[in-house]
């Protein structure tokens, strides 16, 4: 696997989401309540929208296209428009405060 820096902790607000590019690929990172942190593919799995222009709730990220929900630790939908889960990705954070994620 491997371990692509994403972004600074601090960039990140509690509660929050930061998109992040790499090599073609968008992603989304997020950072919980309870400072924990998390990705997922970038894009809505409805209609391809991106997701860092939704709006996090808990543990939930809502496509701001259509509303579409998602928790975003698990990529799990959670009704309709979308059926189809957000694929997500292992997310480390070092000693520098560095946030990383697990690709490939």
């Amino acid at each position: 696997m491997n371990w692509i820096p994403a972004c600074q902790a601090d960039d990140i607000d509690t509660e929050d989401i930061v998109p992040f590019e790499h090599a073609g690929s968008q992603y989304a990172i997020y950072r919980s309540a309870d400072d924990e942190f998390f990705a997922t593919d970038g894009y809505c799995t409805h209609e391809r929208e991106l997701l860092c222009d939704g709006l996090v709730m808990g543990k939930t990220i809502e496509c701001p296209k259509h509303n579409g929900r998602f928790d975003y630790a698990t990529g799990k939908a959670q009704g309709a428009p979308v059926i189809e889960n957000l694929r997500t990705y292992p997310v480390k954070v070092d000693d520098s405060d560095t946030v990383h994620i697990g690709i490939g």
